[in-house]
């Protein structure tokens, strides 16, 4: 058997060293980015996704912050407002909630209330969703609340490529954007070459990751690999499922969507969100509003409960699975 053949620099990498990479790159590249969190520094985050880069940059562009998350977010309004790029890391997606204030009254309306005149560059980096067995505060899908936010941007990578690829892109735009960091899927690997990192399509637009004719899995960042999952299993049913992967919330690519439902004719929203108020209802009712002549069935979701996020002996019962993937697309054949 001839030996696989592998392209010089490429290696198995995981979603953790490539948003590292992505990070480095764009310090090394622009010395207005700054990288500020608590224990990013020292410790280089309780993912370790920050390490090395004090180490190398120094503490004053890689700063230990307290622990005082409308603070941080505060200082980084102030210092994007004097021309600096920003990076912050919410340690948890539960513990940036005292944040909003700042992220609501200052990050996502200063543009419009300068009519322009003075954008905000600041990402804000935030571990969410569930997958690791976390405690209460560690686990939260809390992507409905940013989506809802006018004036942000919302991406969440599902890939290693889209990891570098979407962070390199949110660091370098003048909008701000709320960084969505799958937790459960920091060690997930690919092969990747992060001296030459491959283009990725940038904020805003959705891929086709599996093609199929029989309905449209709809999805985004740690549910992705479990739409992909149940499109393999779909097949003994007879079914070739369509996966799409979002991979930008905000601006959401409607058009990509539309295309794949109205030649599937189904569809189902995956996401670990809850459903009412997540999410999925806004996707859904687009969808329905664009393809209602083309839909065999109504447009079902999959999502979490609509409960505060579970203790971890729950968790698998919460999260969306294979079975309740593929339970829901058999009601779509039911209801044809």
């Amino acid at each position: 058997m001839a030996a696989k053949s592998v392209k010089p620099g490429v290696k198995p990498a995981t979603m953790a060293q490539a948003l590292t990479r992505a990070m480095r790159d764009a310090m090394a590249e622009d010395p207005t980015v700054h990288v500020m969190g608590e224990d990013v520094g020292t410790l280089g985050g309780v993912f370790r996704i920050t390490d090395g880069l004090a180490k190398e940059f120094g503490e004053d562009r890689c700063t230990d912050t307290p622990l005082a998350e409308a603070g941080i977010l505060g200082a980084a309004v102030g210092m994007a407002m004097y021309g600096l790029r920003p990076v912050v890391e919410m340690q948890f997606d539960a513990f940036a909630y005292p944040a909003f204030e700042q992220l609501i009254s200052h990050v996502a309306k200063m543009r419009n209330r300068t009519r322009g005149a003075m954008p905000l560059p600041i990402t804000i980096r935030v571990p969410y969703g569930g997958g690791i067995g976390g405690v209460e505060h560690h686990c939260d899908s809390s992507e409905a609340y940013y989506v809802a936010t006018p004036g942000l941007h919302v991406v969440t990578p599902a890939t290693v490529e889209d990891a570098y690829g979407l962070l390199r892109a949110s660091i370098a735009s003048d909008d701000p954007v709320v960084f969505l960091e799958p937790k459960r899927l920091y060690w997930s690997k690919a092969d990747w070459n992060p001296a030459a990192p491959a283009a990725v399509p940038g904020i805003g637009k959705a891929l086709v990751r599996r093609t199929g004719t029989s309905a449209t899995l709809i999805t985004y960042g740690p549910s992705l690999p479990v739409c992909l999952e149940a499109a393999e299993a779909a097949r003994a049913e007879g079914w070739e499922l369509e996966v799409v992967d979002l991979r930008s919330l905000v601006p959401f690519d409607e058009d990509t969507v539309v295309e794949s439902v109205r030649r599937t004719g189904r569809a189902v929203v995956v996401h670990e969100a809850g459903g009412f108020g997540g999410p999925g209802a806004e996707i859904a009712a687009r969808v329905t509003e664009r393809c209602f002549h083309h839909l065999e069935a109504p447009v079902l979701r999959v999502t979490g409960f609509d409960i505060p996020y579970p203790p971890p002996m729950l968790e698998k019962h919460h999260l969306p699975g294979v079975d309740r993937i593929l339970d829901t697309v058999a009601r779509l054949q039911w209801e044809n």
